[in-house]
This record gives C-alpha cells, sequence and structure tokens, in this order.
C-alpha cells in the first residue's frame, strides 16, 4: 500500500523572585516589590547584596524616597494563598532538565511491568544534543539511542526541550511495517500557538532517519521520510511556565489511555482539547510533588 508524502506537519480537526529575604521592619519582599521606590526597598535590596548603603545614603532616601506602605490598605493573607501551596512546588514552575528527568522517573515506575514493557523513554536532552555541529556531541545521541531497543516497543517518548520550552514527541509503532497504517509520530504541545510542531519538522525527520541508520535498519528513505506526523489538539497551559508539568502529564495519560493497538485511522483517539482538565492536572502536580523526590 502506498502512501503519501507527508512533507508537512498534519493539522486536521482532529489533530487534533528570589527566596524569601530578612524582613526589616514590617516589610517582606512579597510586600516591597509593589513600592519599590521607598527607602524600605532600598533596605532591603541592601540587605541582599555584599556591599550595603552607607547610613548616610540611607538618611538621606528616607527623606527624599518616603515609605507610605504603612498608609495603604491591604487585605490579610488569605486562606486560599495557604492552600493552595502546592502553586510554589517546582512542578509549577519552569523544569530543568534535571528535575523533568526525576519526576518522569516517578512517574514511570506506577506503572505495571506489562504498560513498561510496551514503551521507552529517551533523553530530555539527546534531540538538542542532535542539533549540535559538534559531531561527536551527535555521535554519542546515537551511541545511547542503541541501549534503549526503540524498535521493540510499542511506544517511544522522546521528550523535547528547545527554546525554553518543553514539547513531547512519540514515536508508535516503529518496529512495524512502515506501509501499515500504524507507524506514525505525535506531537503533543501545550503551547501551539508558537508552531513548534511547524519549525521543529525537518529536524525531527532528519533525526528519524538518522535514527534508523544508526540502527541499520534497511527501510527504504522514502518511507522514512513519509511517516505522518500528527499534531492532536490538546488542552493547553494557561501560563509560560506549565510546559514541563504538560510533557509530563501527556506521557502518564498516554500510557494509561493508549489501546491496544494503535491505528492512525481511529485518530485522534482520547488525544482532545477535553482529554483532562486543569484540575486533573494540579492533582497530578501535587501528587507527584508529594513524593518529594525534588526537595
Amino acid at each position: 500500500m502506498s502512501r503519501r508524502r507527508s512533507n508537512r506537519v498534519t493539522n486536521s480537526k482532529f489533530v487534533t523572585s528570589p527566596g524569601r529575604v530578612t524582613i526589616i521592619d514590617d516589610c517582606e519582599e512579597d510586600e516591597y516589590l509593589h513600592h519599590r521606590s521607598c527607602w524600605k526597598h532600598i533596605a532591603v535590596l541592601n540587605k541582599r547584596v555584599s556591599k550595603p548603603k552607607r547610613a548616610k545614603e540611607l538618611e538621606i532616601l528616607k527623606l527624599t524616597a518616603p515609605c507610605f506602605y504603612d498608609e495603604c490598605t491591604r487585605r490579610g493573607r488569605s486562606k486560599r494563598r495557604i492552600k493552595c501551596k502546592y502553586l510554589a512546588s517546582k512542578l509549577r514552575k519552569k523544569l530543568n532538565s534535571k528535575a523533568f528527568v526525576a519526576y518522569l522517573e516517578d512517574v514511570c515506575r506506577s506503572f505495571s511491568d506489562e504498560k513498561k514493557n510496551s514503551f521507552v523513554y529517551l533523553d530530555c536532552l539527546w534531540f538538542s544534543m542532535y542539533k549540535s555541529e559538534n559531531q561527536n556531541i551527535r555521535s554519542s545521541v546515537f551511541d545511547s539511542i542503541k541501549t534503549k531497543q526503540i524498535f521493540s516497543k510499542k511506544y517511544v517518548f522522546l521528550p523535547i526541550v528547545y527554546w525554553s520550552h518543553w514539547t513531547l514527541l512519540i514515536f508508535c509503532n516503529f518496529g512495524e511495517d512502515l506501509d501499515s497504517d500504524n507507524t506514525c509520530m505525535l506531537f503533543l504541545d501545550s503551547l501551539q500557538t508558537t508552531d513548534s510542531s511547524q519549525r521543529l519538522e525537518p529536524d525531527i525527520r532528519k533525526f528519524v532517519l538518522d535514527m534508523y541508520r544508526t540502527e541499520g535498519r534497511t527501510e527504504d528513505q522514502r518511507l522514512v521520510d513519509e511517516i505522518p506526523l500528527h499534531v492532536p489538539v490538546v488542552p493547553q497551559q494557561t501560563n509560560d511556565v506549565e510546559c514541563g508539568s504538560f510533557v509530563l502529564y501527556y506521557i502518564q495519560r498516554f500510557i494509561e489511555d493508549a489501546p491496544e493497538k494503535f491505528s492512525v485511522d481511529d485518530m485522534p483517539y482520547f488525544m482532545k482539547e477535553d482529554w483532562f482538565s486543569h484540575k486533573d492536572l494540579e492533582e497530578f502536580c501535587d501528587k507527584l510533588d508529594s513524593l518529594g523526590t525534588i526537595h
């Protein structure tokens, strides 16, 4: 069965501030940020550097930049702020690669052996390393991939962190005949307005082709180049720091919800805009953070 050339991303309806500082008088960090021209603000800033202002300069500041903080009406600290303590956790901030990997290992440990045998994940830095101009670095990526036996797995997860943004690439049924309707790639992006899939597609296809060649596969290059790349419309982030948490949750939910036999004809399956709610994501982050992997 011949396949039409997929030279572009498939988009269709289904394609579908620093830590707390020492208190100066009654002025804490989250308070002085709102009156940063006054002398109290300057005093707090000085507390954080090794060379404090001379006393004379501070006295001048008291006269020229008086503090009106005490004269402002302020509401008390809300209980909601205390209840939503998870918002300050690392999962609710921009994740670095080390924290991401630690959390991902926690996610994978939660599955049964049967589920674990159906998938493998690749290092989140391998794609950005592949884009390096240093040939030794590029070669080291594929030396590592060889140990993953990706062509024996039903699903291969490749988290990508690029342009300070996390996305997820999933290789489905790469061990099967490329002429079948079961082999494809999925690109899950919680910030689709950035068009990351279209900008990364050329490098993704080069990566996949090199991956086949490194593994000694004999598939025709044309068929490898034509592996469909689908971009389902999945739940989107509401701020600029949640992308890493979304990718972790995409992985967990995909493993839980993926069918026994994945077929492109049945897309988009569960991967829709209402796949999960933000409340579901928050509960996932709260539970994962409670494991205490990242301190």
